[in-house]
């Protein structure tokens, strides 16, 4: 939808910072002028309401109605919307409308305490998404170490009457006691309340509340209910009325009821503000039109622009060599499924569960359906939820199903009936039709297509990105949230074909290349896709030092291969200046990766064996100088097709359609992994001083100065000149150069262009055909400057060789008109 209808600002561009307890309101506040500076209209904060105490990203919220008192609550708020407006910035925030915190202790969630105390009569009880019909009629509170057997034989649980209340105490948690019951014995009590406690192992397979994804301490809330909604949306619908803060970013809209009408509702209560959603798009998948929203957060352009410098080339070879070394399967798809499925059958099987019950409702109370068994209509869930490749489908209960929708659910349910048995068919071909809503029907009909859809993204994302891409490792830099590890590259014309479909339907989205949410940053990311162009000088490489780490194995041979052929590649992605990451940082993100992969270890189930011998194969691989001493050898090799892939994706990011988003202290060449790894604290002094030198005109002197610069060149001049990159009539052109080794387009206003991108791609392999040559750029014809040089070119026909001599990139406007003087001669 073209959002040329936005009130207020629209963002030329946004700064993220990660507001958490080390780093608060003042501390943004602080940091105002160097953002300010660096060319940004909007800072970008992440979640800004109180979450659980300690929380470092701030999506597990206990109180709507309360800024984060960690982070200064509303005093500092104030100071840092004080220091936005004497810098002349906004503010946008994240908003979290799927679920709350269940923290410990409970109490801290008011909301949740009352409906656990009161039961289905508290005025909270709509806010959570509670089957109050499960046989114990009380919420499942997963808390226990072992069974509650167990637990009240060894006196475990007590009543706590010191305070205003009498409370039940498990340790650090307590619980509310039902009025009436805090005489009883203990057994009686635990017995008679409205929550039911249990072993944490239990939930996965009983719990009865919607949460988010698999974890059980975020409950979700029914942001779908007016009354709710309002509950939760008031304080930050002020700070948008009241211009504290002037774009809204949403999470996981996929988790709401239905993510079009709460945008809809979310619009008229704010006037039309500038909002983005968290979608993750499949494949050639787009958001909805009807969304009154300017678009997603960015994950669609991340995997199109890092596209731009992977080497197609290079996919077969790395599969031979990922099959070589891990003896893994180039079939991706297979591994997707078979996680999946695990998922499902494991993580998820609750919620598998509610759907089978809502299926088994429903057919008995239609007498031609009570036919369908148990457990057909569960095999039917499960390959509908398996075979599902996207986060959802669109549908609304009572709305004919969209085309495209229809096609996907027809694609779906006709490939589950490939792998069903025949008897199984019809149970299929039910459930499909339930999906969509076909059948005119009752409350629990309408609430199956709803669940459903609610359930099929948390299987995407625990099944796909926390699961299969941590077991598929042909090019770990592709495994990226919203991309496709078997997408491997992108061309220019598919690039420029994607741009400009973007500046037509969704010229205000956001554009990122960093989030909280991505396995590794940017410029890890970067250096990850030189693999594509280097694959046998790589392959050598992994095969000597496979050889050499053979003493820190265990003596079963441990770690697996394929976790192995992550450390090597992971070792490369992160080589600093400095040499290799830490060792901490090292073993926390294996023990993470692996955990995630669940093939020798798990968060569940965790194998310390196993644990312990990813960490000796780690810090011994790092405390080897000679072996270490070769992995340098090759990152030296790396460095300056990495250097063309840093800048070049980071200038296309900040100069194509959409909103660009700079992830804190992504400024600077940032080699972090998956969180918690990139929520480190970030050196805004040395920020400050790099950028200082640059504006005096000091020259660059490393990688890190040159990525500033162009970061703040292309900030600053969206800001100076927002006509031609977020305005209603800004242009997008492709520009034709005689080699696929360059990327150009030309941004503007109307149909003049009057700010040219040109970035080089795929070095290593422009190098193997003699370098530039007399390839060329095709510029309008008059003068330019480049604004990262200060070289002043006529346009036309420009020599490739000549424009990028000095930098991989280059960020092209007209001269600066000079100012005539009164009385100059």
């Amino acid at each position: 939808m073209s959002q040329g209808h936005l009130a207020g600002k629209v963002p030329t561009g946004t700064y993220r910072l990660q507001i958490r307890p080390e780093f608060g309101f003042d501390d943004a506040a602080a940091v105002v002028d160097h953002l300010a500076a660096l060319g940004v209209s909007h800072v970008y904060l992440s979640p800004i309401l109180q979450p659980a105490p300690g929380s470092q990203h701030g999506y597990d919220v206990v109180d709507h109605g309360l800024l984060n008192s960690e982070a200064g609550g509303a005093e500092a708020f104030e100071w840092l919307s004080a220091a936005l407006d004497t810098a002349g910035l906004s503010a946008v925030a994240d908003v979290v409308p799927n679920h709350m915190a269940v923290p410990t202790p409970v109490r801290l969630n008011n909301a949740l305490w009352s409906v656990l105390r009161d039961g289905p009569s508290s005025p909270f009880a709509r806010w959570f998404d509670v089957d109050w019909t499960a046989a114990s009629r009380a919420v499942l509170m997963p808390v226990l170490g072992n069974r509650i057997g167990t637990v009240l034989a060894d006196g475990e649980l007590t009543v706590d009457r010191s305070g205003p209340e009498p409370v039940l105490r498990y340790y650090d948690h307590e619980f509310p006691i039902r009025p009436g019951t805090a005489d009883l014995p203990i057994v009686d009590l635990v017995d008679r309340q409205w929550y039911r406690l249990s072993w944490w192992r239990v939930a996965d397979e009983e719990l009865n509340y919607r949460r988010f994804f698999d974890v059980d301490t975020l409950a979700a809330i029914r942001a779908e209910d007016p009354e709710v909604f309002e509950a939760t949306h008031r304080l930050l619908i002020d700070l948008v009325r009241s211009g504290r803060l002037t774009g809204l970013r949403i999470d996981h809209p996929d988790g709401l009821a239905d993510p079009r009408e709460y945008l809809r509702h979310l619009a008229e209560a704010t006037g039309g503000v500038w909002v983005v959603v968290e979608k993750i798009h499949e494949g050639d998948e787009q958001l909805p039109d009807d969304w009154p929203c300017a678009g997603t957060t960015g994950y669609d352009a991340l995997w199109r622009v890092g596209g731009l410098f992977v080497d197609p080339a290079g996919a077969a070879p790395l599969a031979a060599l990922l099959t070589e070394v891990a003896g893994d399967s180039p079939d991706f798809g297979a591994v997707v499924e078979e996680s999946k499925r695990e998922i499902v059958e494991r993580g998820l099987y609750a919620e598998v569960e509610r759907l089978v019950d809502l299926l088994i409702a429903v057919c008995a109370d239609d007498i031609a359906l009570r036919d369908h068994t148990r457990r057909q209509l569960r095999l039917a869930v499960v390959e509908l939820l398996v075979g599902f490749d996207r986060y959802r489908a669109y549908v609304v209960p009572g709305e004919p199903a969209g085309e495209d929708t229809v096609a996907l659910v027809e694609r779906v349910a006709t490939e589950a009936l490939a792998r069903v048995p025949e008897e199984a068919a019809e149970t299929v071909e039910l459930v499909r039709d339930l999906v969509l809503d076909r059948p005119v029907g009752d409350l629990r009909r309408r609430e199956f297509v709803v669940r459903f859809q609610q359930t099929c993204g948390p299987v995407m994302a625990k099944g796909v990105e926390d699961t299969a891409f941590y077991r598929w490792w042909r090019l770990a830099g592709l495994n990226e949230v919203g991309g496709d590890p078997t997408a491997f590259g992108v061309a220019p014309e598919a690039f420029h074909a994607y741009a400009s479909w973007q500046q037509r339907d969704w010229p205000h989205a956001m554009t990122t290349l960093s989030t909280h949410d991505t396995k590794r940053s940017e410029d890890a990311r970067a250096r990850s896709y030189v693999l594509s162009e280097l694959t046998a000088e790589w392959a050598e490489a992994v095969r000597g030092w496979w050889g050499e780490a053979g003493p820190y194995r265990s003596r079963d041979g441990l770690p697996d291969a394929a976790t192995e052929y992550l450390v090597w590649q992971t070792l490369v992605g992160t080589w600093g200046a400095d040499g290799p990451l830490s060792a901490e940082r090292l073993t926390r993100y294996l023990e993470k990766a692996t955990r995630e992969a669940k093939r020798h270890t798990s968060w569940i189930n965790p194998d310390p064996d196993y644990d312990e011998a990813v960490r000796t194969f780690a810090t011994g691989v790092l405390g080897d100088e000679e072996l270490m001493a070769s992995v340098g050898e090759f990152c030296a090799l790396l460095a300056g097709p990495a250097r063309v892939a840093i800048l070049g994706q980071k200038l296309v990011q900040l100069t194509m359609p959409g909103v660009p988003d700079v992830y804190q202290g992504c400024e600077l060449v940032d080699l972090s992994l998956v969180d918690p790894d990139n929520r480190r604290a970030v050196d805004f002094a040395e920020r400050r001083r790099r950028l200082a030198a640059l504006d005096v005109g000091e020259n660059p002197v490393d990688l890190s100065d040159e990525k500033l610069l162009v970061t703040t060149s292309a900030l600053r001049l969206r800001r100076d000149h927002p006509e031609w990159f977020t305005g209603p009539g800004a242009l997008y052109r492709p520009l034709p150069s005689s080699t696929g080794n360059a990327v150009a387009f030309g941004r503007g206003e109307g149909d003049l262009v009057t700010a040219v991108t040109v970035a080089t791609r795929l070095p290593v392999a422009l190098e193997r055909h003699g370098g530039w040559g007399e390839h060329s750029l095709s510029l309008p014809e008059g003068q330019w400057v480049d604004r990262l040089t200060g070289r002043s070119l006529e346009g036309g026909s420009v020599l490739l060789g000549d424009l990028l001599d000095h930098l991989p990139v280059a960020l092209l406007t007209p001269p600066p008109t000079p100012v005539i003087m009164h009385g100059a001669t």
